[in-house]
């Protein structure tokens, strides 16, 4: 089994080298790497090719232009990939250990299923062991769609017929593209999923959804539009959904 695993970049320099070494050092060694550059001014593409050089085995796939943002950055990805599963390790974050592409493996092969998904830290800026934040997921119904429940995205492995099916994120969302795509699929009832009860990613604060006051407010605005278009809920959903996020600093 395939994996490929897929990079956005665009001037990631500070934090590319941990993200690229993280994914480099799996112990699952059947993976693409797709790292999809949009046109870099910094050292970005540099690191890069110096990490395709030093790892000869693993099989990279890089395209380096101008996007129209982090979602087609992630578009373009899935159309270069070329594995039996699809997983994004955005350039801010890194995998939470050196096992867990070959757990993700190990579902996925052994159970009838279609995509997995896990845990996720929040973590520190500068210091990926200082946790800020624990999302912790929880084995997956349809009826937590409505209650504004949704399984992290960036711990989310699907298998490449989900991504033919359901196509690509929709660009006219700015902030919560990755939400409308994870409705569209969750709520697909000849889908099957699989919860891994660990963390498989750590995320650095200071995204794009949470980055200023504004942002939250777009992003809460595209949240409700995503429930609305997909027929999932309404504000009440929205409301359940961010205050679940509380939990999320008290039990790290």
């Amino acid at each position: 089994m395939k994996i490929s695993i897929i990079t956005a970049t665009y001037n990631s320099e500070a934090t590319l080298k941990s993200c690229m070494i993280s994914v480099l050092h799996q112990s699952y060694k059947n993976i693409e790497y797709v790292i999809i550059d949009g046109n870099s001014t910094d050292e970005t593409l540099d690191l890069v090719k110096q990490h395709q050089l030093q790892f000869p085995k693993i099989k990279f796939k890089i395209l380096s232009e101008i996007d129209n943002g982090i979602y087609d950055a992630l578009n373009k990805g899935v159309q270069l990939a070329t594995g039996d599963v699809i997983g994004f390790v955005h350039s801010d974050d890194v995998l939470a250990s050196d096992s867990i592409v070959s757990k993700i493996a190990e579902v996925l092969k052994n159970s009838n299923v279609d995509g997995v998904y896990g845990d996720l830290e929040y973590v520190n800026k500068e210091n990926t062991n200082n946790i800020i934040r624990h999302w912790k997921s929880k084995n997956f119904h349809p009826k937590l769609l409505k209650q504004g429940w949704m399984p992290a995205h960036p711990t989310l492995f699907l298998k490449r017929e989900v991504y033919l099916k359901h196509g690509n994120f929709d660009l006219s969302y700015k902030i919560a593209a990755d939400y409308d795509f994870m409705l569209r699929v969750l709520k697909d009832q000849s889908l099957k999923f699989s919860y891994i009860p660990e963390v498989i990613t750590k995320m650095r604060v200071g995204g794009a959804s949470n980055r200023s006051l504004k942002n939250i407010i777009q992003k809460t605005k595209e949240d409700y539009r995503a429930i609305r278009s997909n027929n999932i809920g309404d504000w009440f959903s929205i409301l359940i959904k961010n205050i679940s996020k509380i939990k999320q600093f008290i039990s790290k």
